[in-house]
């Protein structure tokens, strides 16, 4: 998402002879734990053109081109935009499931601002300030984080598990990181061997599994384009494109097999 902005912004300032910022915040995502908190930040975010006074009605919403609801509802096409994982929360046949989500969004209209999902890390993660009085009362110190919506145990895990990563980063970046290690953890989760990784094989399969080691390896470790093309056979070009791609949803899984 950072990327899309930043090559719009240039794009833009381009276009226009402009130079600086052109949106007020930077790009920011919050890790959310599954019910009930998923389907309140989606209406509440949903709902927001109707809190701005952008639109006037929600008759209106469901044709606003510029939130989801839209695509969720059917009434504009978006093929790009995953919908399934929020109507399965509401049924299995989708037309009755469309039905049951605008019942749920439309409940939220008598809502207003909700600090949980605009404030702070506290009050996100336990769902307001009752909660957070209540555990006072109780003489409990619950664990909250701005970036992060779920309750305390979700948090803390997520804290920890991100702690976990971090360390294990910053140790293998502090040395050289072992390209033969990486494509022996690359093998595990592709099937594609050391040998095939660096025989200049064009196999879909092959180049997919290079990509993943690059990203690993340059993308994430921040090791030398350069080195990394050596030890391939490729040019440092062609490293630099696959840092540039799309990151491989396997990187997750050779991390893991690297910190076992």
């Amino acid at each position: 998402m950072r990327k899309i902005l930043t090559g719009y912004v240039v794009n833009f300032n381009r276009r226009y002879a402009r130079s600086g910022h052109l949106f007020q915040n930077r790009y920011k995502s919050i890790i959310c734990e599954d019910d009930p908190y998923l389907l309140e930040l989606t209406r509440y975010i949903h709902l927001n053109p109707l809190r701005a006074n952008v639109i006037k009605s929600f008759k209106e919403l469901d044709r606003y081109p510029y939130t989801g609801h839209s695509a969720i509802t059917g009434t504009v096409r978006r093929e790009w935009q995953e919908i399934s994982t929020i109507l399965a929360y509401f049924g299995r046949k989708r037309s009755e499931a469309i039905i049951k989500y605008k019942e749920f969004i439309k409940q939220g209209l008598a809502d207003n601002e909700k600090p949980e999902f605009g404030g702070g890390g506290l009050l996100r993660s336990l769902g307001g300030w009752s909660e957070v009085v209540a555990l006072r009362h109780k003489d409990k110190k619950p664990s909250g984080d701005e970036r992060i919506l779920g309750q305390s145990e979700f948090v803390n895990r997520v804290i920890k598990e991100a702690e976990v990563f971090h360390k294990e980063a910053l140790r293998l970046n502090q040395k050289a990181l072992d390209l033969t290690k990486l494509a022996k953890a690359v093998e595990k989760i592709t099937g594609i061997s050391e040998e095939e990784l660096i025989s200049g094989s064009k196999r879909k399969m092959v180049v997919e599994a290079r990509k993943i080691l690059i990203q690993v390896a340059v993308g994430r470790m921040k090791n030398s384009g350069a080195q990394v093309a050596r030890y391939l056979g490729v040019t440092t070009s062609a490293v630099n494109r696959m840092v540039g791609y799309e990151e491989a949803p396997e990187i997750e899984k050779v991390f893991k097999v690297l910190y076992r």
